[in-house]
């Protein structure tokens, strides 16, 4: 299974972890987060794969977080709800996301993804 690359293609930190995706000679599909937002079923899949709290999924950094004044509203809300809203708007998800077969990566950190080559 070919790794499937999951980003903002304005996103620096997206166009860096491109690059050493490129550098280390790893093969992907590159998947635009907005027009190709992530389903509910792929979330959960992820999330449950991943052993990752629901939390680090969001671009808790994001505008649209923000806006939408999530850092006070998850907690009352459900895992379901949650994935639900992820799957209302690809800005809402923390990027870039990296599907390999054994693995998902949320967010770039060189030291954690430096395990993949």
């Amino acid at each position: 299974m070919k790794s499937i690359f999951i980003c903002y293609p304005k996103c620096s930190t997206c166009q860096k972890a491109r690059k050493f995706l490129e550098e280390k000679g790893i093969e992907f599909e590159e998947r635009h987060i907005v027009e190709q937002n992530p389903k509910q079923d792929e979330l959960k899949r992820w999330i449950a794969q991943s052993g990752l709290p629901i939390k680090r999924f969001f671009n808790t950094s994001g505008l649209k977080y923000k806006a939408l004044q999530l850092k006070d509203k998850l907690p009352n809300m459900t895992e379901t709800e949650q994935i639900e809203l992820l799957a209302t708007d690809g800005m809402l998800v923390k990027r870039p996301l990296l599907i390999t077969q054994d693995r998902i990566l949320v967010g770039f950190k060189p030291a954690e993804w430096e395990t993949l080559a």
